[in-house]
């Protein structure tokens, strides 16, 4: 009689670490993604702030998958390494997007994914079953032709975060061009201005010097706090040294990571093309909760971009091509191909606290043995989710006054 339940714990044992290896390995595809794609972008601008959200993206294709068939499905497969008809994979990509915009997090993780259709196409049913399922933006029909396909991207592809977006990326097309041969177009939306777990103060705020690229020093708002953080140090394989902040956001299902070459003469850049979705899995392990003093600058930051340039060099290329395009899963009475893929990101890093009477945090500083962590010149950025490891953004800030709130 003791034997079955022996068995039973052994099987729910071996389910758990399925699931666990499961887990695993679509955090690291993830990560490998969201490398590859921050690294297609990085390429176009070696000076400014740039920003995307990989997770946002991933699931744009993921959206993409459900109506591909033929070769453009199985270029979408090889881009993620993963086939979102899996449930395994659809609870995974729930999860990790539930989690971010539910609970204390629905006011400040918005995102959206929205294919965007002329009016009169007819979709497959399961096509739209399951993207009603999927998305919360769904499929938009409109008359996108001329003016009208103005219209309509000002409608889906408004303002994120407040203020009209800009920054690095190739700008929108102009209207009437993007109409005119325009069968489908993806838009995607997201923008994050998060609640800190522990809030830094206003009171604690100062202009410091942040170090630009060129050598250039300008003064910035320089948050600080000082607290128990995750930190870690950490080598490339080229031997760099660089180091890693870690600070959960209210509710602990996402956190800001922070990386900064250890050496003040590295650049950013010899930083950038050393990372791996490898790296990115080890820091998990290499963090440890450590009592510091955190100099972090305020910033804000938004972007445009239409990836129709930059996916193809990832693998999707037929998707974006009139004669190859297989979305038949979507309609079976037009020829779709996708003209467009907008991609539109925002994020607001405050102190998120109560304005109170000026203090000077310098004295704080140096009343302090704890060691300090001390974003004073150019840094990558990951906005994570805990759970699955979901890089919903990554980014680079070289000069924090650049698209600053005011």
């Amino acid at each position: 009689m003791r034997l079955l339940p022996l068995l039973l714990g052994l099987w729910l044992l071996e389910g758990s670490l399925c699931e666990g290896l499961f887990q695993g390995s679509m955090a690291e595809l993830h990560g490998r993604f969201s490398v590859r794609l921050y690294r297609a972008l990085a390429g176009t601008e070696n000076v400014s702030n740039l920003m995307v959200s990989p997770a946002s993206v991933s699931l744009s294709l993921g959206l993409l998958q459900l109506g591909a068939r033929a070769n453009t499905l199985t270029q979408l497969e090889a881009t993620l390494g993963f086939n979102v008809k899996d449930v395994r994979v659809q609870d995974f990509l729930l999860r990790s997007h539930g989690d971010a915009g539910n609970g204390s997090h629905s006011a400040a993780l918005q995102q959206s994914c929205t294919l965007l259709l002329q009016s009169g196409v007819q979709l497959q049913s399961d096509f739209a079953r399951r993207v009603a399922a999927w998305t919360d933006g769904g499929v938009l029909r409109a008359d996108l032709t001329g003016r009208h396909a103005e219209e309509a991207w000002s409608l889906q592809a408004g303002s994120s975060g407040g203020g009209e977006p800009s920054g690095s990326g190739e700008a929108q097309p102009e209207a009437p061009l993007w109409g005119q041969r325009l069968q489908m177009a993806l838009v995607n939306k997201v923008a994050f201005r998060g609640v800190w777990q522990k809030q830094f103060l206003f009171s604690s705020t100062q202009n410091l010097p942040f170090l630009l690229s060129d050598g250039t020093a300008i003064k910035v708002p320089m948050m600080h706090q000082a607290g128990e953080v995750g930190f870690g140090q950490f080598r490339t394989a080229g031997e760099q040294r660089y180091t890693v902040l870690e600070l959960p956001y209210l509710g602990r299902s996402l956190s800001l990571q922070v990386v900064l070459p250890s050496d003040r003469k590295t650049p950013l850049s010899s930083l950038e093309v050393q990372l791996s979705a490898r790296q990115l899995a080890s820091w998990d392990a290499g963090l440890r909760r450590t009592k510091m003093d955190v100099l972090l600058p305020r910033f804000r930051m938004q972007n445009r971009f239409n990836l129709r340039s930059v996916l193809p060099a990832l693998g999707v290329s037929d998707a974006f091509d009139p004669t190859l395009a297989d979305f038949t899963g979507i309609s079976v009475t037009e020829s779709l191909y996708v003209s467009d893929a907008f991609h539109e990101v925002g994020i607001d890093v405050t102190e998120d606290g109560t304005k109170a009477a000026a203090a000077t945090a310098m004295v704080l500083l140096k009343r302090s043995r704890a060691p300090v962590f001390k974003a004073d010149r150019p840094f990558l950025f990951l906005l994570r989710h805990i759970n699955t490891g979901s890089i919903w953004f990554m980014g680079r800030v070289m000069n924090p006054a650049e698209q600053q709130a005011a």
